[in-house]
């Protein structure tokens, strides 16, 4: 069962933070990043997926980006990470998708890069999948997603508006007991700060006490989902992309900086959670070749001095992509008749103007 007529937060005058969003309002307001899904939606007992986000449209095992990991708490099986941390680089698709299929989708991942031109002959290929347990509402031990499916999110990833709510990756997970799925969001910033664009794009997964623009949501309508269940558990993937030239060393303290932005939606970062932040770059300047020699002209990054400014649109970019997502999520039903509800909107929206937490005039 699904609901229809779902909405995104800025359409109801909600705001989060102080800088403005892209045109979009997405990760694909970072000029070249590209998103695609597959939704898996079966019989009373299938609910899941797979987000594919590549950085740019061009061979990345050739044309690599560099990248940051951080991880908040470490119950998770996300593959890859060991060499975005050591070499500061992705060279892959990113796929999000559920605990048991993220081998599979690296699979999926491996196919897709080893059938690009130039690289049919790869001997090392450092696939990226994040994941999140969707076994509540999704018969997750059937493994139901095929390697074709998964690698199917990659070949339809597009620029432009992405779905939220119950679609891809996001198809079965809950956040902070309510419904959720995917969600997304942007910071352009000012030139006076550099002129850069930031985007966010989340598979919220999670427990907690909701909390939506600084008024506690979840205790006023009764429901915490660290009450609801005796050992709370849940994850989060966060994917950040900017177009400023940052070093990966720089990409990892923004990765982690989400994690404040994770932690105003009201997070409790339980013991089973795995909480993961990856942040790349599209600057041609900092994109990475095996064919670059060492009289190269040096790689030209931003200082250390003007990345603040990328660390607030993070935490404002991260923090609405969540709430995107529970207000882009439908109510649904999954296997053993588990039916989640959506975030009640039009009670939130009550609740946040007698808090007088919305602006009088919505965006459209």
């Amino acid at each position: 069962m699904l609901e229809t007529n779902r909405t995104r937060t800025r359409t109801l005058g909600l705001r989060f933070g102080r800088l403005p969003t892209g045109p979009l309002n997405a990760i694909t307001d970072v000029a070249g990043v590209r998103v695609g899904h597959v939704t898996r939606i079966d019989g009373d007992d299938i609910r899941t997926g797979a987000t594919a986000i590549l950085p740019h449209g061009g061979n990345l095992l050739q044309d690599r980006v560099p990248a940051g990991l951080s991880v908040f708490n470490g119950h998770g099986k996300m593959i890859g990470a060991t060499q975005i941390v050591e070499l500061g680089e992705i060279e892959t698709p990113i796929v999000l998708t559920n605990t048991l299929a993220a081998p599979r989708a690296a699979e999926a991942i491996l196919d897709w890069t080893l059938a690009r031109p130039g690289n049919e002959c790869a001997r090392s290929v450092n696939p990226v999948v994040g994941e999140t347990n969707d076994g509540r509402l999704n018969a997750i031990e059937l493994r139901a997603l095929s390697v074709a499916e998964i690698r199917s999110s990659i070949d339809t990833t597009f620029t432009g508006p992405i779905d939220e709510g119950c679609v891809g990756a996001g198809t079965g997970t809950i956040a902070l007991g309510w419904k959720a799925g995917i969600g997304t969001s942007s910071r352009h910033l000012p030139e006076a700060l550099g002129g850069h664009m930031l985007g966010v794009l989340v598979q919220s997964n999670f427990p907690g006490s909701a909390c939506v623009g600084g008024v506690p949501i979840g205790q006023l309508l009764g429901i915490d989902s660290l009450v609801e269940h005796d050992e709370p558990a849940g994850s989060i993937m966060i994917v950040v992309a900017t177009d400023a030239p940052l070093s990966d060393r720089n990409l990892t303290r923004l990765a982690r900086r989400t994690f404040a932005g994770l932690a105003r939606t009201g997070a409790s970062f339980t013991n089973g959670s795995g909480d993961y932040a990856i942040a790349f770059s599209t600057a041609e300047s900092v994109r990475r070749s095996d064919t670059c020699r060492a009289d190269t002209a040096p790689v030209r990054v931003l200082p250390n001095g003007l990345v603040s400014p990328l660390f607030e649109a993070a935490i404002e970019a991260a923090e609405e992509a969540v709430i995107n997502s529970l207000f882009s999520a439908k109510t649904m039903t999954g296997r053993n008749g588990l039916t989640v509800g959506a975030l009640p909107v039009d009670r939130v929206i009550g609740i946040l103007k007698d808090r007088g937490a919305l602006d009088a005039d919505p965006a459209t």
